[in-house]
């Protein structure tokens, strides 16, 4: 039996899933929660082999969620669920570990094959967007001098700043706390010695070329 753990916000769609997934007669859901807080406690203690998880959720998100399990047992595999095709989010999948990223729209029986795929160690990532991604994180290719102290995720938020995005806005892009994103966005102002987000938004312009 393969064991799957279920988190998603929506109480009938973990009852329809679950009803959908042992029915197929070899997976079990071992478990279930509408919290992703709740869930990256339980998850590694009930090991399931699959952990299908719902990448928005009122108190985080399943890709955190994800990355989370992962790192106490590698062993559990991430089968990231989501409304949205959104490269940010896929991106995000990739480097939490996910082992698959399919849309909600996806049929019941596709979603069984997915289910046993992921547990039989497959992965059901583009092979190509895997590419883009690794290839994006090695590309060395030569920064201004003023943000080669930025982090890759502040080098980010600067961008999002640069095209007039809320702390709000870049949180839902970038899958994060927006009190997190608020603390990056000081960050990236104490490096670059300025005191306001539009002086940042100015200077990002004229750096990263960005026409907007």
């Amino acid at each position: 039996m393969i064991r799957v753990f279920l988190l998603d916000d929506h109480e009938v769609v973990r009852r329809g899933l679950a009803d959908l997934l042992t029915s197929s007669g070899d997976i079990e859901v071992v478990g279930e929660s509408g919290s992703a807080q709740e869930a990256a406690r339980r998850i590694p203690a009930l090991r399931p082999d699959v952990a299908i998880l719902d990448a928005r959720l009122p108190d985080g998100n399943g890709i955190d969620v994800c990355r989370d399990i992962r790192a106490v047992d590698s062993s559990i595999k991430g089968l990231i669920l989501t409304s949205y095709e959104d490269d940010e989010a896929l991106f995000a999948a990739i480097m939490a570990g996910a082992a698959g990223y399919v849309l909600k729209q996806i049929r019941g029986t596709d979603l069984v094959d997915a289910v046993r795929r992921v547990a039989a160690g497959q992965s059901l990532l583009d092979p190509a967007i895997t590419t883009r991604v690794l290839e994006r994180i090695r590309s060395g290719v030569e920064q201004p001098r003023e943000l080669k102290t930025l982090t890759e995720q502040e080098r980010r938020i600067l961008e999002y700043v640069a095209e007039g995005l809320t702390n709000r806005e870049i949180a839902g892009k970038m899958f994060l706390a927006e009190k997190t994103v608020k603390n990056y966005v000081s960050s990236v102002l104490a490096k670059l010695g300025l005191e306001r987000r539009t002086q940042a938004a100015v200077l990002a312009t004229r750096l990263l070329g960005k026409s907007h």
